[in-house]
């Protein structure tokens, strides 16, 4: 059996670690039933859990068992991880809606079939029935509300307000791990580094009721060189579900990511093969470019599927070199209406969210209708605009769409 370990070390993943002696040993010797945990506040997965299904099929691969835990029920409750406000409260119609979603997306990074076959396990299913009485006298006087805020994502919350109904989520995720441990065996918890504080607090309550074989792992999150979270767009999130954000659209994400961050990205996002990635990391100046092309393309094909991803990188060849089809990129029906507003065509695509924004990106010389730069806040497409049967609407360099 490879030890995963080696490959997670290698390829960057790992952050934190409980217990990283016994971990190491532990993947070395066994196959081990770990469990990855998703809060189902929308129906589709973005960028910020794609580092966590990558790291899942790896483990599996090489012979682990992924458990992944969609959270039905503390998505009720919210993480406050990261967060200066509490979370919208979902209904449990809204939950299950989202969890159907998610389903089918993660099924594209892990097997469902074979010995080491990866199972969704939902803990709306044992936490919605807990009793509270029961359930604070069995697992709240194992914690201390001391230790508990000193945590980051409890200590971050207090100058701006942190209710009671919060603070239990860390009850109620480490109650998870002691759910799966004592149910499918699982004996490792895995998440984004932000997660720290509440793996401990299950790692910690397992080993309170006496066993010693509970870990917990983190590993990075994926960031800028300013340290900002990868997958914000000008639409929002950067989401898995080809219907919130297009193949097009997320291939050009990948396309244009900085410099700096290619490396990263190549070991985090995709299979390729160690010597691969570092030798088109070591491109400079414009030969880069060919190593976004490259991740570009091996990340749309897992997510979205190698067809997809052909398309997205011909409609891209086409807007950059001249060469391939713009049939793909993301286009926007007028559906007759040719006399748009440059202003009106900009909210319609998108690009921006006010009249405001809007124009305020034209005055800067943002926009560009045709290849060709405008100026006037008040222009009115007209019948030469769309010569082509098409135009092309551009903000700077990388964001395109075509008007149909």
């Amino acid at each position: 059996m490879t030890n995963v370990f080696n490959i997670l070390e290698e390829r960057g993943y790992i952050e934190q670690m409980t217990h990283p002696t016994e971990i190491k040993e532990l993947f070395g010797k066994q196959s081990v039933p770990f469990y990855i945990g998703i809060d189902p506040t929308a129906d589709s997965l973005h960028v910020g859990h794609f580092v966590s299904l990558m790291v899942a099929s790896h483990m599996q691969k090489c012979g682990h068992k992924p458990i992944i835990l969609v959270g039905g029920g503390t998505a009720t409750i919210g993480d406050p991880s990261g967060k200066t406000d509490m979370r919208k409260m979902l209904t449990h119609e809204d939950i299950d809606n989202n969890v159907k979603g998610i389903k089918k997306q993660i099924a594209k990074f892990l097997s469902f079939e074979g010995e080491n076959a990866a199972i969704i396990v939902n803990n709306a299913d044992w936490l919605l029935d807990l009793k509270f009485i029961d359930f604070m006298r069995e697992i709240g006087t194992l914690f201390s509300v001391n230790k508990m805020l000193a945590a980051d994502c409890y200590k971050n919350r207090l100058d701006t307000g942190l209710t009671f109904f919060e603070m239990s989520y860390m009850l109620m995720q480490s109650y998870d791990f002691l759910h799966l441990y004592e149910t499918y065996g699982c004996k490792l918890q895995m998440g984004g580094n932000d997660q720290w504080s509440n793996i401990i607090g299950g790692v910690d309550l397992i080993r309170k009721i006496g066993k010693d074989d509970s870990f917990g792992l983190t590993f990075k999150l994926l960031t800028t060189k300013e340290g900002k979270k990868m997958g914000k767009t000008e639409k929002g999130a950067l989401w898995l579900d080809e219907t919130k954000t297009s193949p097009y659209e997320f291939y050009q994400y990948w396309r244009n990511v900085e410099d700096e961050s290619i490396e990263t990205v190549l070991k985090l996002l995709t299979f390729l093969p160690i010597e691969k990635i570092k030798e088109l990391s070591a491109l400079k100046d414009e030969k880069i470019n060919e190593a976004k092309k490259i991740g570009a393309f091996e990340i749309t094909k897992l997510v979205h599927g190698e067809e997809q991803a052909l398309k997205a990188e011909e409609a891209s060849n086409a807007l950059f070199s001249g060469t391939g089809s713009l049939d793909n990129m993301p286009t926007i029906n007028l559906e007759g209406n040719k006399n748009i507003s440059i202003v009106d065509a900009i909210i319609l695509t998108g690009i921006a969210p006010s009249k405001g924004q809007a124009r305020t990106l034209i005055t800067q010389g943002g926009i560009s209708l045709n290849d060709n730069k405008i100026t006037d806040v008040n222009y009115i497409f007209s019948d030469y605009d769309f010569k082509d049967g098409y135009a092309i609407l551009k903000k700077g360099k990388k964001i395109f769409y075509k008007l149909i």
